[in-house]
C-alpha cells in the first residue's frame, strides 16, 4: 500500500477522485497547510450554458491561515447560488434528477469551517458513488511529507495532466468537451457508470 497526502477540495474534479479512490493507496489528508488562493479547496468547475462556470465559496478574511481554520463566509447566501447554478446546468442532463435529492444535501450543510464542508460533502459524493473509502487527517504540516504528495497536483488555472475519455455533456455540442471537471459532471452524464470511469484514468 502506499501512502498519499491529498488536499481536501470542493465538489472535486473527477482527476482528484481518480486518486482517492486508487484501491492501492491510504489517504491523508492535508489540514496544515497555508491555504492556497484560487485553488479547488474553494472553487468548483461545473459545465454551464456559457461553458465552464466556477462556483466559488467565499472564504472569511480573519487572518488565519491554515486550512483547518479557514472559515467559510455566509454573508451572501452562496449555497444557494451554487445551488441554483447546478439545477440550471444539469437539470437537463440524463442522471440530475435521479441524484438530484442527495446533491441537494451537500448545499444543506452548515459548517464553520471550509474543511469540515468539504469533508461531509465528500461523504455524500462516496454514498452516490457507492465508495467508502477511508482517510485520515494529517498531524502537522510537513514541508516534505514521507507519502505520495498531491497537495500541488491539480491546478484550477492549469490544463489537467490526467488523461480522460470524452463523454457526453449537455452543453459538449455548443463549447465541445470540457476535460476534469467536479465530479459532479461526471455524475450528472453517465450516472451509475462513474465509478468505472473514474477508476479508468491514467
Amino acid at each position: 500500500m502506499q501512502n498519499i497526502l491529498l488536499p481536501v477540495f470542493y465538489l472535486p474534479p473527477i482527476s482528484w477522485f481518480s486518486v482517492f479512490l486508487n484501491s492501492e493507496t491510504e489517504v491523508v489528508f492535508e489540514q496544515f497547510e497555508s491555504f492556497p488562493k484560487q485553488t479547488y479547496r474553494n472553487r468548483a468547475n461545473v459545465y454551464g450554458a456559457n461553458g465552464k462556470l466556477s462556483l466559488i465559496i467565499p472564504i472569511a478574511h480573519n487572518g488565519k491561515r491554515e486550512l483547518k481554520d479557514i472559515e467559510i463566509s455566509y454573508r451572501e447566501d452562496w449555497r444557494k447560488l451554487h445551488w441554483k447554478s447546478i439545477k440550471t446546468a444539469y437539470q437537463s442532463s440524463p442522471y440530475f434528477e435521479y441524484y438530484e435529492d442527495k446533491f441537494r444535501k451537500i448545499f444543506d450543510i452548515n459548517e464553520k469551517y471550509l474543511l469540515d464542508f468539504n469533508r461531509k460533502g465528500l461523504d455524500i459524493l462516496q454514498q452516490i458513488l457507492k465508495t467508502e473509502k477511508a482517510y485520515s487527517l494529517n498531524e502537522e504540516y510537513i514541508k516534505n511529507p514521507d507519502e505520495v504528495n498531491f497537495r500541488e497536483k491539480f491546478s484550477a488555472k492549469d490544463p489537467s495532466e490526467f488523461e480522460m475519455k470524452e463523454y457526453y455533456q449537455t452543453f459538449s455540442d455548443k463549447f465541445g468537451f470540457l476535460n476534469d471537471l467536479s465530479v459532479l459532471d461526471l455524475i450528472c452524464n453517465k450516472g451509475p457508470e462513474s465509478l468505472t470511469y473514474i477508476k479508468n484514468i491514467k
